[in-house]
């Protein structure tokens, strides 16, 4: 019988059992990205900027060939910044952000799955002498992303926060964002790729270890992200990417029925509590490595460099209040804003199986074979 460790969650109905199966499944029986299912756990083809290939290509062999991530997990204003990675795997991301960081940077990585954070371990020193560090500015722990406390990782300590295909892996979705909530400094951001279902996942559905394991069965229902980000006090998320999961597998498909999936990019920000309520405009500077002549925030605001742009007043917070603040001036209202400063959908997208549906739609009419939304696919 399974039993849960002294750092492990408690467990439920799909406590300890889960843990194990998971362990066990990219532990022992994915040796590499191509022994997956689905295209859940696989990073579509997409344009990447120089200065992240060049980090990406710097990973040794053998840490990205055991990636099994649903995207590329880079939010931007990195430098110097000190990230914490839910459910690091082999470690492929921690290091692309340890280059991206800089030695005055820190990354971190946690992972329950003892032969993932042996891997990730085992290249710490051939990556500080790659990236020509004196010392390495990067750390796995193992443990379980749903109880940082045990890792000994402190109250707001990170400035993001990033996952990649992982908390659906988790049986307690809540307790994962309340503990990136409290480790979190204020101003800080969590941003992460996931799978969501169109529908509440049955029971028989999640008891099945293979659809959890392939990071579908265990997706959480998109809405209630929106109403667990709220009860623990992060902003609302802020749709950055999605797009439709195919299920290649007869099998597996037959299970599934009517159920639909998407791999999304959201950001939440832990906005200080003592946050006076503002409105405004902004200006961005055009100085966040990458994005000179604009940044794409989100999938419903592009900001240009020099223009004015009005916002709504929970993103002027974001801004005024996160590592963002250097990066735009900030303008009280009333003043004229620049109709290309900042390009608004006619409605808010929030719901990413409307954005997944537009990106097919658009993929279809290129006549391509990718899949690509403002920045590509998450």
């Amino acid at each position: 019988m399974s039993q849960c460790s002294s750092s492990s969650p408690s467990c439920g109905s799909h406590g300890c059992q889960t843990y194990d199966d998971v362990k066990e499944y990219y532990g022992k029986y994915l040796k590499s990205s191509k022994d997956l299912k689905t295209n859940a756990c696989v990073t579509p083809a997409k344009p990447l900027p120089k200065f992240v290939r060049d980090a990406l290509n710097d990973v040794h062999d053998d840490v990205s060939s055991r990636y099994y991530g649903c995207g590329l997990v880079l939010p931007e204003c990195l430098e110097n910044c000190s990230i914490l990675d839910l459910g690091s795997g082999s470690g492929r991301d921690c290091y692309m952000l340890s280059k991206l960081v800089g030695e005055k940077g820190k990354v971190t990585g946690i992972d329950m799955t003892d032969e993932q954070v042996e891997i990730s371990r085992k290249y710490i020193d051939y990556h500080t002498k790659k990236f020509g560090y004196q010392k390495p500015n990067v750390e796995f722990f193992q443990g379980y992303i749903e109880n940082l406390k045990a890792a000994n990782l402190a109250n707001n300590s990170y400035d993001i926060i990033i996952s990649n295909c992982v908390i659906n892996l988790s049986p307690d979705k809540r307790a994962v964002l309340a503990e990136a909530y409290r480790v979190l400094k204020d101003g800080g951001e969590m941003y992460f790729s996931d799978v969501y279902s169109n529908k509440a996942i049955t029971e028989d559905l999640k008891n099945n270890k293979v659809l959890w394991g392939e990071c579908i069965s265990g997706a959480l229902d998109w809405k209630d992200l929106f109403q667990i980000a709220e009860d623990i006090g992060f902003s609302s998320p802020r749709l950055v990417t999605s797009r439709y999961i195919t299920v290649d597998n007869e099998e597996l498909e037959n299970l599934l029925g009517d159920y639909k999936f998407v791999s999304a990019t959201f950001r939440l920000f832990k906005l200080p509590k003592n946050k006076v309520n503002e409105k405004g405009l902004v200006i961005y500077n055009g100085g966040v490595t990458g994005c000179k002549d604009e940044i794409e925030f989100d999938v419903n605001f592009t900001f240009k460099e020099g223009d004015v742009a009005e916002v709504d007043d929970e993103l002027f917070l974001i801004l005024k209040n996160s590592r963002f603040s250097d990066e735009f001036v900030f303008q009280p209202p009333g003043g004229a804003s620049n109709s290309g400063g900042c390009r608004p959908k006619k409605k808010i997208i929030t719901d990413p199986f409307q954005l997944a549906d537009g990106v097919s739609k658009e993929t279809k009419a290129a006549g391509s074979g990718g899949c690509c939304g403002p920045k590509g696919c998450c």
